[in-house]
């Protein structure tokens, strides 16, 4: 099987994950009327760290042997990324239009641009912008219904989702650090690990309880094998060979998706602004495989080898 993953290009296996979690919202966003968002997350990070528990001392064994800045790494994309900005991510779903938040989480590239510059040297070429402009405007169409007229019907889901979209974008770029001395299963398995603590710590804070009835706590559990241990698996496997620029914009299948599902499943509807927005992103997330050594410099695109 990773035999075969290793001749799909790294962007593929990003935008396919991205698509899976694009369906999240068709478990997550029901789950509002009885379950607080910090118990779901809480319930995803349990069930992910018993499918790795197997994983978890070699794991941080490797993150261990890396270093204090690997260290801090692997706990900013546990704790940031895949604990506090899935809360985040849940609760705006909870208190917003459906299509609005899953699409305006995807600034993210924005924050992963100036990351993966920062953090990882990757260097965008002119091409880039070529991408990233259109990428952003088809995002923009998609969001607004009337592009040209922004207005914001409250706060709180926008600030939500921007706080969780930063930590994303963080989140990949520091996932994509990672995986230059770790294996891609020992990264996901870090990023439970500490997910798990770090939603565990927010359950008081927020007077959350810890599990759900059995009926939720199904539902949870789907979530957390289906768009958590498949998509992820599947996402940092693709990200070892993929630049975390590039990533960011296979991710944009994400809103794409997310977007369909709320068209057909939850009765939102889209002008045909927004239908272009998606005909515009779906093209640039298909164009990068192809284009993907035109469009970024990168030093190092080496993976880490497979886990013994």
């Amino acid at each position: 099987m990773t035999q075969r993953l290793a001749n799909v290009p790294g962007i593929v296996l990003v935008s396919i994950a991205a698509t899976m979690w694009g369906l999240d919202g068709l478990i997550r966003k029901p789950l509002a009327h009885t379950t607080s968002a910090t118990t779901i997350v809480f319930g995803e990070h349990v069930v992910l760290v018993a499918c790795t528990i197997t994983l978890l001392v070699p794991a941080l064994a490797s993150l261990w042997r890396a270093g204090p800045r690997y260290i801090l790494a692997g706990i900013l994309v546990g704790a940031g990324a895949s604990a506090i900005a899935t809360i985040l991510f849940t609760e705006a779903l909870f208190h917003g239009d459906f299509i609005t938040v899953v699409v305006l989480q995807k600034s993210q590239p924005l924050i992963a641009v100036v990351g993966a510059w920062l953090v990882l040297g990757e260097q965008p070429r002119p091409q880039f912008a070529w991408f990233l402009v259109p990428a952003l405007a088809g995002i923009w169409l998609i969001a607004l219904p009337h592009p040209l007229a922004p207005h914001v019907h409250g706060m709180t889901p926008i600030v939500e989702t921007l706080g969780a979209a930063a930590l994303w974008g963080l989140g990949t770029v520091f996932g994509r650090y990672l995986g230059r001395k770790l294996a891609f299963e020992h990264v996901t398995t870090v990023r439970f690990a500490f997910g798990l603590v770090a939603s565990a710590c927010a359950l008081p804070i927020v007077g959350a309880a810890a599990y759900s009835d059995a009926h939720d706590s199904f539902y949870i559990a789907v979530l957390a094998l289906v768009t958590g241990l498949a998509a992820l698996g599947l996402y940092y496997y693709g990200l070892q060979r993929t630049p975390a620029l590039l990533a960011a914009l296979g991710e944009l299948a994400f809103p794409v998706t997310a977007t369909l599902v709320g068209l057909y499943v939850f009765n939102s509807s889209l002008r045909w602004t927004q239908w272009v927005g998606v005909a515009v992103t779906v093209g640039v997330v298909s164009l990068l495989p192809a284009r993907r050594r035109d469009i970024v410099r990168t030093p190092d695109l080496v993976p880490a080898p497979a886990a013994s």
